[in-house]
């Protein structure tokens, strides 16, 4: 398998993820199934279910700009590089805000997804 079509593939994995984030927390937040992982009860959950739906917004949106960065021809690498540096933030952002375990569902895929693209695009 070519190195393009690798970083094609882990970019396309961290948009999947992404797009579950925000199907989960557009439309399952107040499921105590979800919420409760993050230690919320019900009324907590349903007091923040409109600013967890607008982050599940904006994690739709890093999913399809990921995916039209990757689908668009030619591809859109400064796309691909901004938005991979935007999930790997925002996954150290919510490492601190919510739970350590965003470092692996967000920072590390985004971490592969950047050094991958760099070593298609940049690399000598």
């Amino acid at each position: 398998m070519e190195l393009i079509t690798i970083a094609h593939l882990s970019i396309e994995i961290i948009a999947l993820i992404h797009a579950i984030l925000s199907l989960v927390e557009i439309f399952l937040w107040k499921n105590p199934k979800v919420h409760q992982r993050l230690d919320f009860d019900q009324a907590e959950a349903d007091k923040v279910a409109p600013i967890v739906a607008n982050a599940g917004l904006y994690n739709g949106f890093l999913a399809a700009g990921l995916l039209w960065s990757v689908l668009a021809q030619p591809n859109i690498v400064q796309g691909q590089l901004f938005l991979l540096s935007c999930v790997c933030i925002a996954g150290v952002f919510g490492a601190f805000t919510l739970r350590p375990t965003t470092l692996i569902i967000q920072t590390v895929p985004s971490l592969i997804g950047l050094y991958l693209v760099w070593l298609v695009n940049y690399s000598i």
